[in-house]
């Protein structure tokens, strides 16, 4: 059997990772929005695959 593991969410950016210059798409805020927004697709499609375990996460 093939293993299909649940998703991991993203960890946000640590103090101090942002440098509070508005830089855009290369913000680690901006970067972590987009990972969950990516994490969130890949859980939903997970739970779809998995419905006997979609409430348990």
């Amino acid at each position: 059997m093939q293993q299909d593991p649940i998703p991991e969410a993203p960890e946000p950016p640590g103090d101090g990772e942002c440098c509070q210059s508005s830089c855009g798409e290369a913000c680690v805020w901006e970067k972590y929005y987009i990972a969950r927004e990516q994490y969130a697709q890949a859980l939903k499609a997970w739970r779809a695959r998995h419905p006997e375990q979609a409430g348990a996460h």
